[in-house]
């Protein structure tokens, strides 16, 4: 059974200073940590778990920079097969649709019986572009899978998330595209070995692929607005919650 993986290349936001850069389109990555976007590691380890089940190869496809790579040959010393790097020259124009496009139009050149995406991206949360690329390929496809259960090649059952803790679960042929949510399985670690490995092993360029025009056009990042501050009352406790009691009498509160 082959596997295809679409993984992004994202910034670590959480512990980070974040500052918009002067174009006020993009963060500045000088102090920023790049990783494998969260959800697409998890798609990675269920292609794996495929792959020692069903045999056959992992492709990985990634549109990203030429700073990729270093993610890209984090998953193939995990134990994928392949991997395809797609870098246009807007690359920083790009929205969903035209993402889903170009991975589309290198997926249809190969082999496949499954394609896995993350369910999002922790950038920009559009959680878009598996769902387009599916329609693309012209094939069915299942969104925010937590569990897949393959007995066989042709087919197979999955759990999806629903809303209020409550899933779902679906029988569905391949090919297919799933994207996959975060603690669907428990992602390994590379091996030293794996690293070593990966570190020889060829990745397929593509820089002159035919780009469709972007319809969702980014105007800005910008800062959450600042709201009222909080006002601290000083004083002892009684004091503080007559001056409580004062200000809400005030608003009209009480």
């Amino acid at each position: 059974m082959n596997s295809i993986v679409c993984i992004k290349r994202v910034p670590e936001t959480a512990e980070a200073t974040l500052k918009i850069a002067p174009d006020g389109k993009k963060l500045e990555a000088e102090n920023l940590v790049f990783s494998l976007n969260d959800a697409d590691n998890y798609a990675l380890e269920q292609a794996l778990l495929l792959q020692e089940e069903f045999d056959g190869d992992v492709i990985i496809i990634s549109v990203g920079p030429s700073e990729t790579d270093e993610i890209i040959r984090m998953t193939l010393a995990k134990g994928a097969t392949s991997a395809i790097r797609i870098t246009p020259e807007n690359i920083d124009e790009l929205d969903a649709n035209a993402v889903a496009s170009l991975l589309a139009e290198q997926i249809k050149e190969l082999d496949y019986d499954v394609v896995f995406t993350g369910a999002f991206a922790s950038d920009d949360a559009f959680s878009q572009v598996g769902s387009m690329l599916a329609e693309k390929l012209e094939i069915p496809h299942i969104t925010m899978a937590v569990e897949m259960n393959s007995q066989e090649e042709e087919e197979t059952e999955i759990t999806r998330e629903l809303e209020g803790g409550l899933t779902a679960k679906y029988r569905m042929k391949f090919p297919a595209v799933i994207t996959v949510q975060t603690g669907m399985n428990e992602p390994r670690y590379a091996s030293i070995l794996g690293i070593k490995r990966a570190s020889q092993k060829e990745i397929e360029i593509i820089e002159d692929a035919d780009v469709p025009e972007s319809k969702v056009v980014l105007d800005k990042i910008s800062y959450p607005a600042e709201g009222e501050r909080a006002e601290i009352f000083s004083g002892t406790p009684e004091e503080s919650a007559q001056k409580l009691a004062e200000k809400l009498k005030e608003k009209g509160l009480i």
